[in-house]
């Protein structure tokens, strides 16, 4: 089996991984693809390695705190011509540790080794600060 790739990726708008899973099940709710996507502008260059078991990271408030295993990368042409990329993710939402991210454009990407470990089932997200603390440590660059 080949190298794998993690792509980290700030999650916009989002408030908590419940308000993630909330708005997942809406978009579902309404029709929706089963399997969420992120439109890009850019195709990832390391494609094989992305496909060969990688996940985006989200970037929740200035913190990694959950995960989606990426299924495949589709081809989207917008209403402007332009060719993007649909990263087309499992539903499954999996909470991971957590670990500050500064912001960022776009997305990056993550090496398995420096990836945040998966929480187990049912688990939130409770490294020794909460959340909100760590954010807030980030914002100022303390942690």
């Amino acid at each position: 089996m080949g190298k794998t790739i993690n792509l980290v990726k700030l999650s916009v708008g989002i408030d908590s991984v419940e308000h993630l899973q909330t708005y997942r099940a809406r978009i579902l709710r309404e029709g929706g693809p089963k399997h969420p996507r992120h439109i890009t502008r850019m195709w990832p260059r390391r494609e094989k390695e992305l496909l060969n078991g990688g996940s985006i990271y989200w970037v929740i408030k200035g913190v990694i705190q959950c995960r989606q295993r990426v299924i495949r990368l589709d081809e989207v042409i917008g209403e402007d011509g332009i060719r993007r990329c649909a990263i087309v993710m499992d539903p499954e939402i999996i909470r991971t540790q957590s670990a500050v991210r500064r912001p960022f454009q776009g997305w990056r990407y993550l090496e398995p080794a420096d990836s945040p470990a998966d929480l187990g089932k049912g688990a939130v997200a409770g490294d020794d600060l909460p959340v909100e603390l760590m954010s807030a440590l980030a914002d100022i660059g303390v942690r």
